[in-house]
């Protein structure tokens, strides 16, 4: 792109731009003439993909700013308008809006309302912070027909983002999203309400109250045993940390009100977009939970917790004999909380005819060998939880025969219940206390259970491997490394021969022994690889949906022999160690 060019892009974009922030951001640098940062801001459009928006934040049509948020939201209110024809003439269509910590997410969620109501849908817009997983619940509670959330997940703070919902309360999928899509590219005129006016004509709500408390009460309505809590509360004590976000509200009502006593970290309590304590306000990293830790072992803590800051994701530590916490990882709570479900199904004598647990395909094995121990199936899905909510949604269809009572993915999330339709931090925090108390009330620990299982179902360890792409060439490198793999797969991955090669997005299983052998994979397309080793370790490839970087993960299992669990540790690490060596190579490292 030429300066001339350049010149002109942003020109266009100051026109459009409402925001007196972004302007000035942009004003700024044709002032300055900083060619570089503005080309990195307008060489392409912020796309709108399959999970929404996801961008750093800032003036330009390659950032999140005011103007590209009220392009998506014109573009799905065109999309709603058409599918819902007749809602839309009887002007009944309606939104739900919620927002987490981040910079400028109140002010991106008040536009998309006010778009919504300029176009006759009726915006439900939460008054404050509020987590992903409630703006799930309320689409389904208010019965709307769509909603946004505007969070960035755990990205870290120049990032913001925008997902959309359709009406069953879970991300767009086929052919909504495709179609979505469609429309947003389409956009040439972004329609406008003051917010006096939207208020006036009942075309905007602001809602909180009549759906915190019935959300808190639907998450302790799935507990297996409130009276054990309420004998046991007294002993439990639980530091948490909400990372800045939207969690405590609702993880200090639940667990409070259930009597347990609930220590939240207090330098990280409260809504901060700049996330000032933490690197990545992630509880996948340790970092992330030392403060929590260290407050932890202070109170000699029964569970330390975290959340993201939209409240989807959720991590726990656990304290080891020795005193000092062990982190539990994404894959290994989904094993345990699988575990404590069935059994409690099992025990408590609902256990439905046809169980079934959902994971992705870049989850442990584990979990599948754990559902296998109470008869129950493990339907996997592509990676996402909009996949798992899609099986559910069938499921409740009578499209799949199999009744769903839990949902997980590697990347700590999960989800207990039916009501909302994506991962779930607060209901995951109540079911993992009661779980706790469970197994304590048993004499063991998280730990102690979780090593029963390793002894059924072997020793399972999952790493993963990262890389980011940044830049106008970013998109083009990881397309090429993906070619590489698929032209040129590997017949070793750390020393182990690939038995057998997915690719999701040609919907084929193919046999490197047998090169005439294929069999077609029944999932949607998607661009991700896999490859099989002869050992049963699986290796996944695939780029991100929401960030410019391309992952990689690898699941391998240790059979606990004559060595015990620690002979098995061993070996797991061994095998990893080597796989992730090869990664990197694969990566250029």
């Amino acid at each position: 792109m030429d300066r001339d060019v350049l010149i002109k892009e942003a020109g266009e974009y100051l026109k459009k731009e409402k925001n007196s922030h972004f302007r000035a951001e942009v004003e700024r640098l044709l002032a300055s003439e900083d060619w570089d940062e503005l080309l990195d801001r307008f060489y392409r459009k912020l796309e709108f993909g399959t999970g929404g928006l996801r961008g750093v934040i800032g003036g330009g049509y390659n950032r999140m700013n005011t103007f590209v948020v009220g392009s998506a939201t014109q573009g799905l209110a065109n999309y709603v308008i058409k599918a819902f024809p007749d809602k839309a003439r009887a002007g009944r269509l309606s939104a739900v809006i919620a927002y987490d910590c981040r910079h400028f997410s109140a002010e991106f969620a008040e536009a998309a309302a006010l778009i919504f109501a300029a176009n006759g849908i009726k915006a439900y817009l939460f008054s404050a912070l509020r987590p992903t997983p409630e703006l799930s619940y309320a689409i389904r509670r208010l019965k709307a027909d769509t909603g946004i959330v505007v969070t960035a997940s755990h990205n870290p703070p120049r990032y913001n983002g925008y997902k959309a919902y359709w009406n069953d309360g879970s991300q767009v999928i086929e052919p909504h999203d495709t179609g979505i899509i469609d429309e947003v590219n389409a956009v040439t005129e972004i329609k406008e309400i003051d917010r006096e006016t939207a208020l006036k004509n009942g075309l905007l709500k602001i809602i909180d109250k009549e759906v915190d408390e019935p959300f808190q009460d639907m998450v302790r309505s799935h507990l297996f045993r409130p009276d054990l809590i309420k004998q046991k509360a007294g002993g439990v004590k639980i530091v948490y940390t909400p990372l800045h976000g939207t969690g405590a509200l609702h993880v200090e009502a639940v667990l409070g009100g259930l009597g347990l006593k609930v220590l939240t970290v207090p330098e990280q309590r409260e809504g901060n977009g700049d996330f000032p304590t933490v690197a990545f306000p992630n509880p996948e990293e340790a970092a992330a939970l030392e403060m929590a830790i260290a407050l932890g072992k202070k109170e000699k803590a029964s569970l330390v917790m975290a959340t993201d800051p939209d409240a989807d994701r959720f991590g726990i530590a656990v304290p080891a004999r020795s005193g000092e916490f062990t982190l539990v990882t994404g894959n290994q709570l989904g094993a345990l909380m699988a575990d404590y479900i069935l059994l409690s199904l099992k025990e408590l004598g609902r256990m439905p005819a046809k169980p079934a647990m959902v994971n992705t395909i870049v989850t442990t094995g584990m979990q599948a060998r754990v559902a296998a121990l109470y008869g129950a199936e493990c339907i996997e899905c592509l990676t996402g939880f909009k996949w798992i909510a899609d099986v559910m949604r069938r499921s409740e269809i009578g499209a799949i025969k199999n009744s769903i009572v839990f949902g997980c993915e590697e990347s700590y999330g999960y989800l207990v219940e039916n009501e909302v339709r994506d991962k779930d931090g607060v209901s995951a925090a109540a079911i993992t206390a009661e779980m706790a108390i469970y197994w304590d009330s048993k004499g063991k620990s998280l730990l102690d259970r979780l090593e029963e299982l390793y002894e059924k179902c072997g020793f399972w360890q999952e790493t993963g491997v990262s890389k980011y792409f940044e830049g106008p060439e970013g998109q083009s490198i990881m397309a090429g490394i993906m070619e590489r793999c698929r032209q040129a797969p590997p017949a070793v991955l750390g020393g182990i021969k690939v038995e057998k090669i997915r690719d999701i997005e040609k919907s084929l299983e193919s046999y490197p022994a047998d090169p005439k052998r294929s069999e077609k994979i029944d999932l949607p397309k998607s661009n991700v690889l896999q490859f099989c080793l002869e050992d049963g370790t699986v290796v996944s490839a695939r780029p991100s949906g929401t960030e410019p970087k391309i992952k990689f993960y690898a699941s391998c299992r240790a059979a606990v022999g004559p060595g015990g669990l620690a002979g098995a540790k061993t070996e797991a690490q061994k095998k990893l160690d080597a796989i992730k060596a090869d990664i990197k190579k694969m990566l250029g490292d």
